[in-house]
């Protein structure tokens, strides 16, 4: 659970490295929040008798829950950045990569594809490997 957590703990920090198990864990808590929540918002309207397939416009309850949603979202868009830009510079690249997922259909692939990829071995321009024993006392400070 702390690898999930740790970008939210390492919020607006752009700088340094992450490992591709804070990453992928990050995506999978968020993944499963997100899930949790369209299933909340659906047993909301099954609650309040409503149905959000249809065309009528929501209720109060039901904007208000949507409005959290969208609050939420925009929460975690800096971490989930931030962890991204930590994962380019593992594999000593550029943070600025980021900005490949707003080419259309391609540039979301091909982030997905540097994400799978190992970071380097060693101390690089960003830091130290946060894989060697050393990195281990790295998290221990940011969980103090």
């Amino acid at each position: 659970m702390r690898w999930m957590t740790m970008p939210l703990r390492r919020y607006f920090d752009f700088s340094g490295r992450s490992r591709r198990l804070e990453y992928w864990m990050f995506v999978l808590f968020v993944f499963l929040a997100a899930f949790a929540w369209i299933i909340f918002l659906f047993l909301l309207g099954d609650v309040t008798g409503s149905d959000f397939r249809s065309s009528r416009v929501l209720n109060g309850a039901e904007t208000a829950w949507v409005v959290v949603g969208c609050l939420l979202y925009l929460a975690i868009l800096i971490p989930a950045i931030a962890v991204q830009v930590r994962r380019f510079h593992d594999q000593d690249r550029t943070g600025w990569l980021c900005l490949l997922n707003f080419i259309p259909y391609v540039g979301g692939l091909i982030v997905l594809v540097f994400m799978l990829l190992p970071g380097t071995r060693g101390e690089n321009r960003f830091g130290d490997d946060p894989k060697d024993p050393h990195g281990a006392e790295q998290v221990a400070d940011v969980f103090s």
